[in-house]
């Protein structure tokens, strides 16, 4: 027996790969259409700057823009913020970009806060946000300079320039919090609510 049971296969708005194959991997049954829009616009038009609530937001926003080209469907939205103290990341845009975040958290801890919404036909299902704390190593130059070598494109991917289930492991000494928020996607609130809301056989 399949263990997504709505009618209607999940739909995640969002193009990342790890979100993907987190939810591969946990046996649902889904598809994917990445949500267009201007993320830096919507913080700017909510006048959102605190890096919690800008994640529940951009998940919101997500859920909705999608939800209404797919009726019917549960909606899956998906964003992930990083925040150092007042400082704001986003995803790095070069080589020299990410380098320079690198060095913002080299030494220090950040958070990383991943919001879900759940929307259907408009309408909010579920929606939360939850918070990592990492600290990372004070690596040296020549260990950052080789990280981004190996890494490459992938350094532009993440916010924070890493990606902590691959290579970016080697610049932490310290985590606390869910693996599967670190990752962008929590992934055990989510269940619970889909098979709370008989959507997962359960």
């Amino acid at each position: 027996m399949p263990l997504w049971i709505a009618p209607h296969p999940l739909v995640l708005a969002s193009k990342s790969d790890i979100r993907g194959k987190l939810l591969a991997a946990s046996g649902l049954r889904f598809g994917i259409r990445a949500a267009q829009i201007d993320e830096r616009a919507v913080e700017r038009d909510a006048n959102v700057s605190d890096a919690q609530a800008a994640a529940r937001l951009l998940a919101k926003a997500k859920a909705e823009a999608v939800s209404a080209q797919m009726p019917g469907h549960i909606v899956l939205g998906a964003d992930q913020t990083l925040a150092r103290g007042n400082i704001r990341l986003t995803k790095p845009v070069s080589r020299d970009e990410a380098a320079a975040q690198l060095r913002t958290l080299r030494g220090r801890t950040h958070e990383l806060h991943s919001g879900i919404a759940l929307v259907r036909d408009g309408e909010m299902l579920f929606e939360m946000v939850d918070t990592a704390r990492l600290t990372m190593r004070d690596f040296s130059d020549r260990f950052l300079d080789d990280y981004l070598d190996m890494t490459g494109t992938a350094a532009l991917s993440s916010v924070g320039a890493y990606q902590l289930e691959g290579i970016g492991i080697h610049l932490f000494e310290r985590v606390e919090g869910d693996y599967f928020t670190i990752l962008g996607l929590p992934m055990l609130p989510l269940l619970r609510f889909l098979r709370d809301a008989g959507y997962v056989d359960g």
